[in-house]
């Protein structure tokens, strides 16, 4: 007994010490297999995300700040966000990211004092919350613009062209960049724009990885899959429950997100694929009726363990309030989020995440895969039991524990 115990604290440790350091091992790339994420020093990297979308825009210096730092200690390690949620968009210290609401013309100002409003500008600040990050060994998973604004004709092809230039030459020499392409879309709408997002930034910025954010129930490995810019899959499992998803789409299986990563799983050529959203803790089941119950840190650890033991790189947690990021100032709130952003940080799903990468880094990583037959009766639905193993170790996920909910 003693023996286990001194192994798990020793794994603990290092796991802790590895993380210290995150970004001394070079930049990040696709493992050799083709599965994973790792550094060029050939360190594994195991991807615990958290969703603080308007991250950029609504939070202060210090706030950012008192946000990273919360993250780093509950063990993430990559933060999703948008660039731009609008081309409106106005941040909180009063300045546009636009002029004339156009994408192709940020709104800089000389200079970068934050002393001085007429220098401080909304690039600035955006700067000022990517290198914090890296401070605190966090990479950036950006978003260029989401989605709903290329749908709705804002943003031209040429416009996405300059735009996606200015971001991957103002970021190419920052160590903790990740691109998100997309937004909440399907690759239908405007294909040719995110198209031509994806392969400027792969041109100007090629030593940061891209994928595609998609809209809910989908995955990017539908539209995207041979495209060379894109590096590694992302779907989103979305926020309805079985009885809720009735779209006949053969990449629609309801709560079922593992059955996500089997179809990127089996795709040629070998590509990474993560959840980059699945339920949000405290979000309405089925997202727009208040009234529905909350999905819960339980339901967020049964989409972390089904996905990743089915072959996942990692993991994108989020919270209704913190996505948001949810004010005591806000007039209105999205999707019926009743706490603040501070307050939910700590809600016990963020908190749980840790264990999960924790216990993947703690056997040799590279050589994981998925073994569904070694589980004589898997189940399905909540009864879904699901098993990866290496060369001398198995682990297995139940949800229910063998008990019917």
């Amino acid at each position: 007994m003693k023996k286990i115990l001194v192994a798990m604290l020793l794994t603990v440790l290092c796991v802790r010490l590895y993380s210290q350091d995150l970004l001394s091992h070079g930049k990040l790339e696709i493992s050799d297999n083709g599965r994973y994420f790792q550094f060029d020093d050939g360190k594994p990297f195991f991807w615990l995300g958290d969703t603080g979308w308007l991250l950029f825009s609504k939070l202060n210096r210090e706030e950012a700040e008192q946000y990273l730092v919360n993250r780093k200690k509950k063990g993430f390690n990559v933060i999703q966000a948008m660039v731009l949620h609008n081309v409106e968009l106005v941040n909180v210290y009063g300045d546009s990211a636009l002029v004339n609401k156009n994408v192709a013309n940020p709104d800089i100002h000389p200079g970068n004092d934050f002393s001085d409003p007429d220098q401080y500008d909304y690039w600035d600040h955006v700067d000022f919350i990517v290198s914090k990050a890296e401070e605190n060994n966090l990479f950036m998973a950006m978003v260029p613009i989401w989605g709903s604004n290329v749908k709705g004709g804002k943003v031209s092809r040429e416009e996405a062209k300059n735009y996606a230039k200015f971001l991957a030459e103002r970021y190419k020499d920052q160590s903790n960049i990740i691109w998100l392409n997309g937004g909440d879309i399907l690759g239908t709408d405007s294909t040719e724009i995110w198209k031509t997002i994806g392969n400027t930034i792969n041109k100007y910025d090629p030593n940061h990885l891209i994928t595609f954010h998609p809209r809910g129930r989908n995955t990017s490995s539908t539209w995207f899959h041979q495209e060379q810019w894109l590096d590694f899959n992302m779907f989103q499992s979305g926020h309805r429950r079985y009885d809720q998803d009735t779209a006949r789409n053969s990449h629609r299986f309801g709560e079922d997100n593992w059955r996500y990563v089997k179809v990127d799983y089996g795709l040629e050529p070998i590509k990474p694929t993560l959840d980059g959203e699945p339920s949000y803790e405290h979000i309405p089941q089925g997202l727009h009726d208040p009234n529905e119950p909350l999905w819960t840190d339980d339901d967020l650890r049964r989409y972390a363990y089904w996905s990743v033991f089915t072959g996942a790189a990692g993991f994108t947690y989020g919270n209704n309030s913190v996505m948001q990021m949810l004010k005591p100032s806000d007039k209105e709130s999205a999707y019926g989020a009743k706490d603040f952003w501070h307050d939910a940080i700590d809600d016990p799903g963020a908190g749980q995440m840790i264990h999960l990468k924790n216990l993947m880094l703690s056997r040799p990583y590279f050589e994981r895969i998925p073994d569904q037959s070694i589980i004589a009766n898997q189940g399905e639905r909540y009864d879904f039991k699901v098993a990866t193993k290496g060369e001398n170790y198995a682990f297995i996920y139940t949800y229910t524990q063998g008990k019917r909910i």
